[in-house]
């Protein structure tokens, strides 16, 4: 399920997160030249003894079907420039050089780094590299708007699918070794019933990776997400995550927001930027 590309509003709802921070080295400014090695993050922990969210925590101000609301492709993107290098600069890192990546909720444009988006490229146009020993990357994109995925030149294969009324993850991505989804987590209605049939096409040791900013679109945001800081955003993000199979699951900071550059035309501060992040792994 992604949303009109275009930059949304912040949510008023904002809580910082230092004390999640304590024990650990500053976030990477915003306004840093380079990525860092390393990302702050700190480790989730289960809060509940069973999956605590009811019907109405995902109910929306706006039910009409998603088909209708995002029928017209939009060219644009919803988090700005400087948060856009910043995940790309912590893909290079996280995500798998080789091998099979979904991009579900996808769009025009999946922010990958310029190396995978060149492999992943090649791949999607049936191109082999030089090297007979090099491994392809490639890459399934999984959205709603078929002139949308089209435009998105990293897919090898584009799946039409609304994710809030088929809730699962088709086996037609095949065997997948990573997947993303950019800052559209929120407007899942049925968040633990994809990511436990993602669990199931994701191969053993494989990641997942969930794109949180401090932007949505508040009509077609789940209602809880509208009603919590950031703070437990990232931790609601969490328990999806864990009660649908995921484990060792953390919360990374991509881009503090600090620093200048940011927002539109660049004359304002960065959007901040987080990763909710599991593991295909028993326990």
């Amino acid at each position: 399920m992604h949303l009109p590309r275009a930059l949304p509003p912040r949510t008023l709802l904002s809580l910082s997160l230092p004390a999640l921070f304590t024990t650990m080295a500053s976030p990477p400014s915003s306004s840093s030249s380079s990525p860092p090695s390393t990302y702050p993050s700190f480790r989730y922990h289960p809060r509940h003894p069973s999956f605590p969210y009811t019907a109405r925590d995902f109910q929306r101000q706006d039910e009409s079907p998603d088909t209708d609301f995002y029928a017209a492709p939009r060219f644009v993107t919803h988090i700005d420039d400087h948060a856009i290098a910043a995940l790309s600069a912590y893909y290079a890192q996280a995500l798998p050089s080789h091998g099979r990546i979904l991009d579900f909720c996808s769009s025009w444009v999946s922010h990958f780094p310029k190396a995978l988006e060149a492999r992943a490229v090649q791949s999607a146009r049936g191109e082999r590299s030089g090297d007979e020993k090099e491994e392809a990357l490639e890459v399934v994109g999984m959205g709603i708007n078929a002139k949308e995925l089209a435009a998105n030149p990293v897919l090898a294969q584009r799946i039409l699918r609304d994710l809030n009324t088929q809730p699962d993850i088709p086996p037609e991505v095949g065997a997948l070794d990573a997947a993303t989804c950019v800052v559209s987590i929120d407007y899942l209605v049925h968040p633990r019933e994809v990511l436990a049939s993602l669990r199931a096409r994701v191969k053993k040791g494989g990641t997942v990776h969930l794109v949180v900013s401090n932007r949505c679109f508040p009509t077609k945001a789940v209602g809880r997400w509208l009603r919590v800081g950031e703070q437990e955003k990232l931790l609601m993000v969490g328990d999806y995550l864990h009660w649908s199979g995921w484990r060792e699951v953390e919360v990374v900071t991509v881009c503090d927001g600090k620093g200048e550059g940011g927002g539109w035309f660049g004359m304002g501060r960065p959007d901040p930027l987080w990763v909710v992040r599991g593991r295909n792994v028993d326990g």
